[in-house]
This record gives C-alpha cells, sequence and structure tokens, in this order.
C-alpha cells in the first residue's frame, strides 16, 4: 500500500497498520487519528490488537501542557527504588510513556465508551486556547489510556510508533494526536507477523504502512 492511501484512510478517520522496522520492536500497531476516535474504534483495537492502547501526542503540545515523561517524573520524585526506572528500552530508546489519564466525565475509565471520550478528548484540547488549564479541570490521573509523548524532532530524534505516528497525522493535515494499539498474536503469544497484519490488512481494508517508507518520504519532505 502507498503512503497516499494510508493518508486518506486517516483523514476518513480509518484504522492504518504501521509497522515499525525488523531492526527495531519489530511490531505493527492498529493507527487512527484520535480526533475521530469512538467506541467502535477502541472495540477493534481491543478485539483485533489487543496490546496497550495508548494516546501518541506532539512533543510542542505536551509542552503546552506542561507533561514529562514518566520516567522523569520518577526519577524527580522520593520515591524508593530508583534503580526499577526505565532508562534505555531493549531496542535502545527512552520509553515515551507519561501520566495515563481518564477523562472526567468517565466512570471506571476502561470501558469502550469511556477510552474513547479520554481519546477524542485529548485531541480536542489541541485547539483551545490555555491548553495546560483546559487538561487539568478535564482529565484525571491515575487513569486508563496513557499518554505518549513524541520525541522533539520526531523521526530526525525516534522511529517509534509514537513519532511515527504523529507525523501521519501532521502530513495528513490533521491533529497531531493518534491513538495506537499493538497487534499481538493469540497462536504465538508473541507480536503479530508482518505477513497476518498485510493478510488482515488486505481482509479487512486497511493499508500497511513500512517505517522504512515513511522515514524516506520524511528525508524528502
Amino acid at each position: 500500500m502507498s503512503l497516499e492511501s494510508a493518508l486518506q484512510s486517516l483523514k476518513r478517520g480509518e484504522f492504518v497498520l504501521l509497522f515499525d522496522s525488523a531492526g527495531r520492536e519489530n511490531e505493527i500497531d492498529m493507527v487512527v487519528a484520535a480526533e475521530f476516535v469512538t467506541s467502535e474504534h477502541v472495540a477493534r483495537m481491543r478485539q483485533h490488537a489487543g496490546g496497550l492502547l495508548c494516546i501518541a501526542i506532539d512533543n510542542n503540545f505536551a509542552k503546552s501542557l506542561e507533561l514529562k515523561y514518566m520516567h522523569e517524573i520518577l526519577s524527580d520524585s522520593l520515591i524508593p527504588n530508583k534503580e526499577m526506572i526505565m532508562g534505555l528500552a531493549p531496542y535502545g530508546d527512552h520509553p515515551t510513556f507519561s501520566l495515563s489519564v481518564n477523562h472526567y466525565q468517565t466512570y471506571t475509565g476502561i470501558t469502550d465508551n469511556d477510552r474513547s471520550l479520554t481519546i477524542r478528548e485529548m485531541a480536542n484540547i489541541y485547539n483551545v486556547e490555555n491548553k495546560q488549564k483546559k487538561f487539568a479541570s478535564s482529565f484525571k490521573t491515575p487513569g486508563h489510556v496513557p499518554l505518549l509523548i513524541a520525541s522533539k524532532g520526531l523521526l530526525a530524534a525516534r522511529q517509534g510508533h509514537t513519532e511515527m505516528s504523529v507525523y501521519l497525522a501532521q502530513i495528513a493535515g490533521l491533529i497531531p494526536v493518534t491513538a495506537i494499539c499493538e497487534m499481538m498474536d493469540a497462536e504465538t503469544y508473541t507480536a503479530l507477523s508482518v505477513d497476518k497484519a498485510e493478510k488482515f490488512g488486505k481482509q479487512n481494508g486497511i493499508p500497511l504502512i513500512d517505517g522504512k517508507e515513511l522515514l524516506e518520504y520524511a528525508k524528502v519532505h
């Protein structure tokens, strides 16, 4: 599938499958633009992906919300056992996790309805004048949807699903906030292979983008 097909799918509020690379996590995420997320999107990610459903956000947006990476928050805290704090992941990158949140109008926070509301409302804050004030008054932590902060410089700094999905939203002309979820394989108990993801994509009309194609595009543009 071409990059253009993926961008058109995102603009229509549809899924894209995103493969980072064989030399990195070697995983495929289901990706959708957060501004379009419905309960059905969450249900499909839960049923057909099965990994951790997260919200990936642009670095400048995160700064406007006064968010930090979780490993920074923990390092600055008074918690014992700081040796537990993750530095570099096995694939060589710092984790992008920040706070986990629920929108204040959710109940438990974990249902498809609740998580879709949390995801969609995070995107809605992007165009608010006082983002930090709106964020603090609209969300509670800890919650059921982890926030992931894309690296400053996006793909030039880090080539993870967080950065790639935010970059896809940017070049599609959408709010740079995405919902992403790793695709798991219930037969092998590992990440879903590229071959199986391609088959799933063809059966369901979902384009699959290889991170290499996205990196090549970013170099030119």
